[in-house]
C-alpha cells in the first residue's frame, strides 16, 4: 500500500469531516515526527501498533565480496528497527 492509498482509505472512513489535503498534511506530520525522533536516536511508540527505534549495525572488517571473493571493509551504520505490539500481532495471527 502506498501513501495515496492510505489517504484514500482514511478519507473514506472519515467521510467529509476532513479533506484529503488535510489528511495528507496530518500523515506527513506523523511521519516527519517519527523520522525526526529516529534521527535523534529516540524511539517512537504507537500504542497497539509497535515501536520504531534505531539499531546500530557494527562495522565488519572481514567481509567479502561474494562475486570476486575479495575481502572488503564495511563501515558501521544505523538502521531502523520495528517491534510489533502484542495487539497487532494477535490481530495478524
Amino acid at each position: 500500500m502506498v501513501r495515496s492509498e492510505i489517504i484514500s482509505k482514511l478519507s473514506n472512513k472519515i467521510q467529509k469531516k476532513l479533506k484529503k489535503s488535510e489528511i495528507e498534511k496530518v500523515l506527513k506530520v506523523i511521519l516527519d515526527t517519527i523520522t525526526y525522533e529516529l534521527r535523534n536516536n529516540k524511539s517512537t511508540e504507537l500504542r497497539n501498533f509497535g515501536t520504531f527505534s534505531v539499531k546500530k549495525i557494527s562495522e565488519k572488517k572481514n567481509a567479502r565480496n561474494p562475486r570476486t571473493n575479495e575481502k572488503i571493509y564495511t563501515p558501521g551504520k544505523l538502521s531502523v528497527k520495528f517491534k510489533m505490539a502484542k495487539e497487532l500481532k494477535n490481530k495478524i495471527n
